[in-house]
């Protein structure tokens, strides 16, 4: 998740000062209690469409991911190596990682991922504002190549162009909202190869301009409206009572899903409508 948001609701409780330190620990300290899931439901959607991606052919090669908000590149992890999100929980608040230096954590981790590493592992980018958290994830193996860039603001940098000129899936759990349609539009004119776009977007934040704007594109969009995947516990009543209330007025029901206790996103499927 992207240590800058552009338009995230104002209601969310906002958790900067995780999301950009040297390792994952403080982020796992703080979200594991307050069971961030998203990443987990994603694992297995973003490895099927991957395959699919691929099967799909024109990328002249693996498929190359690009992890929009990547933060610490679990979404990578979880890709490309055989571990779970409740693993890497327990990994990152052991007494082994907790009694080690940032540096030392690195080398750790270097051999925790190589060691669990896919055969079928596919290159990742990750783009993401925080750039110590996409320097830690280039670091240990799960990143092919970090971006610390702001397409909400900036244009993309002549190295960011070439990345997403090869790539063939843009995945992305949560961020939606902290960027926009700016961003993807930012990317998608960069494109050489056919992009999909897989992406779990949380149901207080509007997806539409994103979706019209990846129609400009040549990207037809598709979600089962009635599946829904947590995302988190809310941190409080006050933010429980504003995603009700944001997703009553995008239209839908909050019962059993926000109402309960939990943020929840849906999953939205972009590619040619060919496909």
């Amino acid at each position: 998740m992207a240590a800058g948001p552009a338009s995230i609701e104002s209601g969310k409780t906002r958790f900067d000062d995780i999301y950009n330190e040297p390792d994952p620990r403080a982020y796992v300290r703080r979200l594991a209690p307050l069971e961030y899931e998203i990443p987990h439901h994603a694992q297995d959607v973003f490895r099927r469409t991957r395959a699919d991606r691929s099967a799909a052919g024109g990328t002249g090669g693996p498929v190359t991911v690009l992890d929009l908000c990547c933060s610490y590149g679990f979404n990578a992890a979880l890709l490309n190596h055989h571990v779970t999100l409740s693993e890497l929980y327990a990994h990152y608040t052991s007494p082994e990682a907790d009694a080690l230096t940032p540096a030392e954590l690195i080398e750790y981790d270097k051999k925790f991922y190589a060691a669990r590493r896919r055969a079928d592992a596919a290159p990742v980018i990750g783009l993401d504002t925080a750039d110590n958290a996409v320097q830690y994830a280039l670091a240990v193996g799960l990143l092919d190549e970090a971006h610390a860039e702001n397409l909400e603001h900036h244009p993309p940098s002549a190295q960011l162009r070439r990345a997403v000129a090869d790539t063939g899936l843009i995945t992305v759990t949560g961020g939606v909202g902290y960027i926009t349609h700016r961003t993807f539009q930012a990317l998608l004119g960069s494109r050489r190869e056919p992009i999909w776009v897989s992406a779990f977007v949380l149901r207080t934040v509007p997806y539409q301009p994103v979706i019209a704007r990846l129609a400009a594109h040549g990207l037809t969009t598709e979600t089962d409206t009635a599946q829904t995947y947590p995302q988190r516990l809310f941190t409080s009543a006050a933010e429980q009572r504003h995603a009700v209330e944001q997703v009553l007025r995008a239209g839908d029901d909050p019962a059993g899903r926000e109402a309960a206790g939990h943020y929840h996103t849906r999953l939205y499927q972009s590619r040619p409508p060919s496909i």
